[in-house]
């Protein structure tokens, strides 16, 4: 799928709400006993490979029920208890699949505990949380604005260019894009989510933004984190300018930059941002504020270029020049020639 909305309904599909143990689907009301008796059926078909039994043994096993459970409930029914059993037991075939998140366990849970909770668009009011991981999604369309009390949004992974913020949850304080194609923040700042704490943009296509000012407190007034890792930036100047008018901003990650080869980046960066504690996972302690005390007053220290120092300490897999050449003999003796060429593409 291509749109958001279309690669959730996949996952609400891949989550199987509508599917037994879980109370959404036409399985409910069905009888105790044809119910257990569907379950163990489904059981002994997922285990026969582990346990390498006949599937007419499987048939002759007696089907045992928990004890107490017809005590339990009503005639007709099954407890929530021993639906959430199947559903938590790592060995159950209703299990989910270990790279599911706990968001999903908990959505598996609730159409077992208040189904009712889960009808109609009632399901996205539920989510707080919502992690969309390498489904394909390549557009952000309205469906999004359906889940009004949405707070975290993860995106990662993805094949996004383009951010349109009309169609971001307002509620939002936690928008994860890393690992996509963005390559520019017009569309995302026209309606920014006021509340947006921390904004992920690392891995992506990002270049300069001097002449734009999308990472000013115009935009991201309550901005706590913020990652523009391993994108095209190089304008160190421009960008601390935008950054420094952020109040809130305290953690920052920009490894992986062009810019960071700017010898006195850090140090700029950190005498710049006075309010910063992380910068590129290294937290900032206050010697190494007095150690860069003034540099932000010396821009001319921050220029755009950079000096890359390589040493090759041991070199393996050459080929041996005695093999195929021999040395020449001249008045002081032999003499053999090494020439190596090593090339590096930034």
């Amino acid at each position: 799928p291509s749109s958001f909305s279309a690669a959730f309904q996949e996952h609400l599909r891949h989550l199987r709400l509508l599917d037994f143990p879980c109370r959404l689907g036409s399985w409910v009301g069905v009888g105790r006993a044809q119910l257990w008796d569907m379950a163990w059926s489904c059981h002994c078909l997922s285990s026969l490979p582990l346990q390498g039994k006949s599937c007419h043994n499987a048939r002759r096993r007696p089907r045992a029920e928990p004890a107490g459970l017809e005590e339990a409930v009503p005639p007709g029914e099954e407890s929530p208890e021993v639906l959430l059993e199947l559903l938590r037991d790592q060995h159950s075939p209703w299990a989910l699949p270990p790279d599911c998140s706990p968001q999903d366990q908990l959505l598996r849970e609730v159409a077992v505990l208040a189904p009712e909770l889960l009808h109609g668009s009632r399901i996205f009011q539920v989510f707080k949380s919502l992690r969309m991981v390498d489904k394909g999604v390549e557009e952000l369309d309205e469906g999004l604005l359906q889940f009004q009390q949405l707070e975290e949004l993860i995106l990662s992974a993805n094949y996004i260019s383009r951010v349109t913020s009309a169609h971001l949850p307002r509620t939002l304080k936690v928008l994860e894009l890393c690992f996509n194609t963005v390559g520019d923040l017009q569309d995302l700042c026209a309606q920014p989510p006021p509340g947006l704490q921390h904004l992920g943009l690392g891995h992506n296509r990002l270049c300069d933004f001097s002449q734009e000012k999308h990472l000013t407190v115009d935009f991201w007034p309550n901005l706590v984190s913020l990652d523009l890792s391993f994108n095209s930036l190089t304008d160190l100047l421009g960008l601390v300018s935008q950054l420094a008018t952020l109040p809130n901003l305290r953690i920052l990650l920009l490894q992986g930059n062009p810019l960071t080869l700017i010898p006195t980046y850090r140090g700029f960066l950190v005498d710049s941002l006075p309010k910063l504690f992380i910068l590129d996972d290294t937290r900032i302690w206050p010697d190494e504020r007095l150690q860069f005390h003034s540099l932000a007053k010396q821009p001319e220290l921050a220029r755009s270029e950079a000096r890359v120092v390589v040493s090759i300490g041991e070199m393996k897999g050459l080929p041996d020049p005695e093999a195929f050449q021999q040395p020449e003999v001249g008045p002081e003796g032999p003499a053999i020639t090494y020439s190596y060429r090593v090339t590096y593409e930034f």
